[in-house]
């Protein structure tokens, strides 16, 4: 499984329906994680530019696409932000990749 961070703002006409009707939210899309073969970590809400701020496992990408786009279909959300997560480990096992890969910079013309 891999780990996703979440970053959701609501629309303004979900904070309406939230302020007349509390709800824990996170109940509401653990049943959809799970069906996309996924598990919730935990979901925050949040003070600033996002509203809600989550861990998510999934599959993979395409798992996690998809989460995305169906809270994104539904209306009630005007952005979502989806980051894969890595570990440290993997992140230095694509540190120790780029370094052997043989890529070269752009390099100025020299001047004459």
């Amino acid at each position: 499984m891999a780990n996703y961070l979440l970053q959701i703002s609501y629309a303004p006409g979900t904070w309406a329906a939230l302020v007349e009707n509390p709800q824990d939210r996170g109940e509401a899309v653990r049943g959809p994680i799970e069906k996309l073969g996924g598990e919730l970590e935990h979901l925050w809400l949040a003070f600033g530019e996002d509203d809600i701020i989550g861990i998510v496992d999934m599959p993979d990408n395409v798992a996690a696409a998809a989460l995305s786009i169906a809270c994104s279909a539904g209306g009630g959300v005007k952005s979502v932000k989806t980051t894969p997560l890595m570990s440290f480990q993997e992140g230095i096992a694509a540190l120790k990749k780029a370094a052997q890969c043989g890529y070269k910079p752009a390099q100025r013309a020299a001047s004459a």
